[in-house]
């Protein structure tokens, strides 16, 4: 009997891969090692959006017992239910991850990813590389929601490359303690008429460091970006970063980074970059820190609302960005895990 909300399943504890299935025809699901083993052509997206020697964390990936997954959309093939995956690190040490991922000509596929630790597990880390392919008038959907230990650090490393009429969404929430994220991922759309869409919601607790950021390049003709940030200090301290480059003619862009600080504590870099290679280009950005400010919480006040119950409706507000391409279900839980992060912020 097939699952009425996925389409396909995996899961990774350490390098071991446990579970992988594939529930609906048109989506194949493989664990790393068995996709490069099964098809030669797989070597040719491997290591192609992202350089092997990148930095000191790509090196460390690049080794035999790398682990990950293998997903991919046949031509002219549009799921409706998202893929799940796990990636879940139960003992004290690194995980190493490589995954593709590829949507063909014409698919639309939809992949929520959660990325957890053992409760207790100490200290430990998480190297993952993702890469991302979109061919022509293909959609794809990425959401990472991250729910680690305090004492882990995450250093993800990502990149997608769109072609001709692709779209790539990418959606990340973090609302958990954490020791380190740092991540900065990529898309570069090489096709007429490619769009990107990032959008993220973080809140950094007490000493949790996140620096994360997207970037779009902008290669092919009409094509357009948009980076949406919302982030919160709750004693932690976020860099909040954004570029768009526009590398060819007639591209647009948008960037809005907001940041809000609930502790005297914490500490939030706002870092908005614009780049623009041609003069047809349309790029802008907004960014914005601040505090909540009395004067609304005192008018929520005015209409019979406690002190707390104003300021949770205020950050509730300030969290509500639209995070395209999940279904009602998952951004129910979500929901759920906002009024958690509103009870732990009092």
């Amino acid at each position: 009997m097939k699952p009425e909300t996925r389409s396909a399943t995996f899961l990774q504890v350490d390098q071991d891969v446990e579970a992988v299935s594939s529930f609906y025809e048109g989506v194949e699901i493989l664990s790393i090692r068995d996709a490069l083993e099964k098809y030669e052509w797989v070597e040719d997206y491997f290591w192609r959006a992202i350089k092997r020697d990148q930095d000191e964390y790509t090196k460390e990936v690049d080794v035999e017992d790398v682990n990950g997954y293998f997903i991919r959309t046949f031509p002219n093939v549009k799921v409706e239910f998202p893929v799940e995956a796990c990636l879940y690190l139960k003992s004290p040490r690194k995980q190493k991850v490589h995954n593709l991922i590829i949507a063909e000509e014409n698919s639309e596929l939809n992949i929520i990813s959660g990325c957890t630790s053992h409760p207790g597990v100490g200290s430990g880390m998480h190297l993952g590389i993702s890469e991302f392919y979109v061919k022509k008038n293909a959609k794809l959907t990425f959401t990472m929601i991250h729910s680690w230990e305090h004492n882990i650090e995450v250093r993800p490393r990502s990149a997608a490359i769109v072609e001709d009429n692709g779209v790539f969404i990418s959606n990340y929430v973090l609302m958990n303690p954490v020791k380190l994220v740092q991540m900065y991922p990529t898309a570069y759309l090489d096709g007429e008429n490619a769009k990107a869409i990032f959008s993220s919601i973080i809140v950094a607790l007490e000493k949790s460091v996140v620096d994360a950021g997207s970037r779009v390049v902008l290669r092919g003709k009409k094509s357009s970006a948009e980076i949406l940030s919302r982030t919160i200090s709750k004693g932690g301290v976020i860099y909040a970063k954004g570029h768009i480059v526009g590398d060819a003619p007639n591209t647009r862009g948008h960037l809005e980074c907001r940041g809000l600080m609930l502790s005297d504590e914490g500490v939030i870099h706002a870092i908005p970059e614009l780049e623009a290679k041609y003069p047809n280009v349309d790029l802008s950005h907004e960014a914005a820190i601040g505090k909540i400010a009395e004067d609304e919480i005192f008018y929520l006040m005015s209409r019979g609302l406690s002190r707390d119950e104003a300021t949770a409706a205020i950050i509730r507000g300030f969290m509500d960005v639209e995070i395209k391409g999940l279904p009602e279900y998952l951004k129910r839980e979500i929901d759920k895990a906002i009024d958690m992060v509103e009870k732990d912020l009092f």
